[in-house]
């Protein structure tokens, strides 16, 4: 690896961490375009295309089929997974809060004794361990007595569903982050600017964000590279 790179992480981690903040930045160009003229949604387009191109001509990588869309997915249901997980624990500590032993037992059982932690410092492999003993361990039995105390079945539902796509997307993008081609000082200078242009975007758009935590997260690269299984030194 050349020693002249604005950030100390991998190139295709950095370039896909990237790719994931461009996306939201997208999703809320209608709002953030209101802070700055540069910032239309022609430009977030335009940034999307510069990393998509980015990856799949110096990387090696067909981003036009499977990458982009696990990166994208990955981005899509992370956030309303630990939503629903968080949302899933605040009810059980509250249904069953004068049944303390019974309420360890259920959180136990579905794997937030284990996981949650890791769940909440945005690490994905222990979502994707949480999701699955959720659903493996969810019986017919366990449910329906969650269920008896008030819990809607279609959040239940909802965090069974994620386990499968969830690892998928997560299989997919880390199958294709094993393929990389000779990195020149060339191709070391567009990753540069790709970096770049996205931490100031980070910069510019988690402080419009600061008071919404979910939006800010969305803007913060050592959090979009911790998603990724990652972890590296920010500059600036």
């Amino acid at each position: 690896m050349a020693k002249n790179r604005n950030y100390s992480c991998k190139d295709v981690d950095m370039l896909m961490a990237s790719k994931t903040i461009a996306e939201s930045f997208k999703t809320n160009i209608s709002e953030l375009s209101t802070t700055r003229t540069d910032w239309t949604e022609q430009y977030a387009n335009d940034l999307i295309t510069q990393i998509d191109n980015a990856i799949e001509t110096h990387l090696g990588i067909d981003v036009k089929k499977d990458l982009r869309n696990a990166t994208t997915t990955l981005a899509s249901i992370q956030v309303p997974a630990k939503r629903d997980v968080s949302y899933f624990k605040t009810q059980i500590d509250e249904d069953f809060k004068k049944e303390t032993t019974k309420r360890d037992e259920i959180l136990k059982t579905l794997g937030f004794a284990k996981h949650l932690r890791g769940v909440q410092k945005g690490n994905q492999e222990s979502l994707i361990q949480l999701l699955y003993q959720f659903k493996t361990n969810m019986s017919e039995t366990l449910r329906q007595e969650i269920i008896a105390k008030g819990l809607n079945a279609t959040l239940i539902d909802n965090i069974i569903g994620y386990a499968d796509t969830f690892k998928q997307a997560n299989v997919t993008q880390e199958t294709f982050k094993g393929s990389t081609k000779e990195i020149t000082q060339e191709v070391t200078d567009v990753f540069n600017a790709i970096y770049d242009k996205i931490i100031g975007i980070c910069k510019k758009a988690s402080n419009y964000y600061q008071y919404e935590p979910l939006k800010k997260e969305q803007f913060t690269f050592a959090k979009a590279l911790s998603n990724l299984g990652a972890a590296a030194k920010v500059a600036g």
